[in-house]
């Protein structure tokens, strides 16, 4: 069975390759719909079933939304169930929140990416590690992590890194925990880089945007009114990020709008957030 889904892995990997990333200030209006998605664990609360998923989804599809990042589903919505609704509703994952594939893991990995025909796996990066604390520990985690794209590159398998705001803060010498790790890291390992919590930590996300370059091909879309770690999330547009300076320094293939939690109707706001996006000018 892990042959086989090495196997069908490695030619899904080979031909779908890493996208180039489009230059947003030269794409066209139909290019940028092609590179807005939507992280699921932002509707999480409305999916307890399967009648619940499709309906979600549909509205969700309905919204414009072509693209999807997954997370994780309750205990009675299984991941080929969710993948046929998805497909259904006419929404591609283009990535997969998932667990490091360390031990019983690695199976788990390959299961994902086969029910998803899906080759970006992202380190969701919860909750934190002690060892983004000290160098050492740091120096730990690159070591870890490029053992850990080595598997899911045997496999056909892109290995992304999602960060939290604590990557971002800094360590005993006065060096960023991220930044080491993009010196590092295979060149391979790519990120997911969250623009919020790059805010949260006291950067510039644009400028963190154009320090890792291609290597961020997937970027987590968020605002809120207020700078803090656990408050609510406000529709993309109406809140403190600049958008505009954001999205022009990045070299993403997607822009993943994502809640935490939300401080209107989830739904009102990602439609919103959408609508706000797709119009988008630089």
């Amino acid at each position: 069975m892990l042959q086989s889904r090495r196997a069908f892995l490695g030619a899904m990997g080979g031909a779908l390759g890493l996208a180039g990333y489009r230059k947003v200030s030269g794409s066209s209006q139909s290019d940028v719909k092609d590179q807005i998605a939507v992280q699921l664990y932002s509707v999480r609360d409305h999916i307890q079933s399967e009648h619940d998923a499709a309906d979600v989804f549909g509205r969700l599809s309905a919204m414009g939304y072509r693209n999807v990042e997954t997370a994780f589903w309750p205990e009675d919505l299984s991941i080929s169930s969710a993948s046929q609704l998805l497909r259904e509703a006419g929404l591609k994952v283009i990535s997969a929140h998932v667990e490091l594939p360390v031990g019983d893991e690695r199976e788990a990995m390959l299961r994902i990416a086969e029910a998803y025909e899906c080759t970006r796996m992202v380190w969701h990066g919860w909750p934190m590690d002690e060892r983004y604390r000290s160098v050492e520990g740091v120096d730990e985690l690159t070591k870890l992590y490029n053992e850990c794209h080595e598997f899911a590159s045997q496999n056909g398998l892109t290995l992304y890194l999602h960060n939290h705001w604590w990557e971002f803060e800094q360590l005993p010498d006065g060096s960023l925990p991220y930044y080491r790790l993009l010196e590092g890291l295979s060149p391979d390992i790519l990120f997911e880089i969250d623009t919020w919590w790059a805010l949260v930590a006291g950067l510039n996300p644009a400028t963190v945007l154009k320090d890792f370059g291609p290597r961020a091909p997937l970027l987590h879309i968020k605002d809120a009114a207020v700078i803090n770690t656990e408050g609510p999330m406000v529709a993309i547009g109406t809140g403190l990020q600049d958008f505009p300076a954001v999205l022009s320094a990045a070299a993403a293939d997607y822009w993943i709008v994502e809640f935490d939690s939300c401080e209107t109707d989830i739904f009102e706001a990602l439609a919103s957030s959408y609508k706000y996006l797709a119009e988008l000018s630089f």
